[in-house]
């Protein structure tokens, strides 16, 4: 799980640089550079914030179950996107599988709360 977190961590870190590099597959377009701060911003704060959760994954449950659901829904509102924009296909082999896949590895991997049974 530690390793997961950093390495979804690092990932969220790196998405300005993955808009630049493979515009195709992480920027919508038109470009916005206003959304592209905002998108930045958000995802660069949940990057440090897994990092953090990393020394203690079960300390920080709510913040990976918020993780794999929102990368869930996002990834859903984007497949839909790019299916019905033909110029946004490129995200279909970029950012929605990789939401997907974050979700997939991080929900496996989640601590559960183990909740005492009352008789």
């Amino acid at each position: 799980m530690r390793i997961a977190l950093v390495v979804v961590g690092i990932a969220f870190l790196l998405i300005y640089p993955l808009m630049k590099i493979w515009s195709s597959g992480w920027s919508w377009q038109p470009g916005q550079y206003e959304y592209e701060q905002m998108i930045v911003g958000i995802y660069a704060t949940l990057g440090v914030f897994l990092l953090w959760a990393a020394r203690k994954p079960e300390a920080h449950r709510s913040l990976i179950w918020f993780t794999v659901w929102s990368s869930i829904v996002h990834g859903l509102i984007m497949t839909v996107h790019a299916v019905i924009d033909s110029a946004e296909r490129g995200h279909l082999l970029g950012d929605v599988p990789a939401l997907i896949l974050v979700a997939i590895v991080l929900g496996f991997l989640a601590p559960r709360e183990v909740v005492p049974v009352h008789e």
